[in-house]
């Protein structure tokens, strides 16, 4: 099995580690805890503006995005959520009915609702394919349509569409942990508690990805998602932390080469990255090691997430209040 790409090899310099940070008296009931927009200011602009009915911040933001296919993604997905995404995609495809970024807002926006159990998952793949005709290299569309598989349809519609996003963007961010999310769900199959497949297929994803991408991340997510899949069945205890489950020689090695590369390659501009630090201390916390945890809770800044701090059921405040306690010693 390949290794981590190389962490201290040559290619682009390391990024200005300046951002968000928390202090260490910090509560995650403040404000920007679980909230889907994370750190990124415009789509909080645009959101706020188009819950008030006004479109055009959204439009000119997505605009802006251009083929930035992660960033696209992330904000598309964030502006979906909101409880009117689809009345308001709606409006904007009357008014401009061949805009792709109205129709892709429209068509996740559906997504959402599928997955809620409030919209017919079909008429969210039709929403989709509409979306994805206007735009034949998006991968957002896919995404919608990726994020529907994982949860509603057969593993062989997951590997298709995951198969036709990565054409579009062989890195996207999001669709690998949608795949990896699912296939952590396989049966292990009588095979060693490390030597699951999806701990293969994440270090080999990272390993082809260039050295400097957050998809080297992949591997901790892996373990996060076996995890979750392992309480979920009574295979593990609900408490991560005495569940022995980052202790093995796989898992250790996975931690530090995943550390390693953060303090090396870091990004502060990708629009996901809190996703991976909020994983990150998860692991680390989880693993017994505090010290190189309490990096990653100050870099977290005020941006929780609630996976992983909501697997096995746990409350995502209180699970990362206490791990962010013991790291930081208090």
């Amino acid at each position: 099995m390949p290794l981590l790409p190389p962490l201290l090899g040559a290619g682009r310099a390391p990024t200005d580690r300046s951002g968000d940070t928390a202090p260490d008296d910090w509560d995650p009931d403040d404000s920007g805890a679980l909230d889907g927009a994370l750190d990124d200011a415009e789509l909080h602009t645009a959101r706020a503006a188009l819950a008030q009915g006004r479109r055009q911040a959204a439009r000119a933001l997505l605009l802006h995005t251009g083929d930035d296919w992660d960033r696209r993604g992330h904000r598309l997905t964030a502006l979906a959520q909101e409880p009117c995404a689809v009345a308001w995609a709606q409006d904007w495809l009357l008014a401009e009915p061949g805009s792709a970024d109205a129709a892709a807002l429209f068509a996740l926006a559906r997504v959402q609702r599928a997955l809620c159990g409030e919209e017919d998952p079909d008429r969210a793949r039709e929403a989709c394919a509409a979306a994805a005709a206007l735009a034949p290299a998006d991968p957002t569309p896919w995404l919608g349509l990726l994020q529907l598989a994982r949860t509603l349809g057969p593993e062989r519609e997951l590997l298709g569409v995951f198969a036709e996003l990565r054409h579009r963007h062989p890195e996207h961010h999001h669709a690998h942990h949608l795949l990896l999310a699912r296939l952590a769900e396989r049966p292990a199959g009588g095979r060693g508690a490390e030597a699951h497949e999806v701990y293969d297929l994440a270090e080999l994803a990272a390993a082809e990805a260039p050295a400097d991408s957050p998809l080297a991340v992949l591997p901790v997510v892996a373990y996060a998602e076996r995890y979750r899949v392992l309480a979920a069945t009574g295979l593990a205890p609900a408490d991560p932390a005495a569940s022995g489950h980052w202790s093995g020689p796989r898992a250790r090695r996975i931690l530090s080469a995943c550390f390693d590369w953060w303090l090396e390659w870091e990004h502060d501009e990708h629009p996901r990255r809190h996703i991976d630090l909020n994983h990150l201390a998860f692991a680390l916390s989880c693993a017994g090691r505090p010290a190189e945890a309490a990096a990653l809770f100050r870099r977290i800044g005020r941006h929780v997430t609630p996976a992983p701090w909501s697997y096995a059921h746990r409350d995502p405040r209180a699970s990362y209040r206490q791990a962010r306690a013991r790291a930081l010693g208090h």
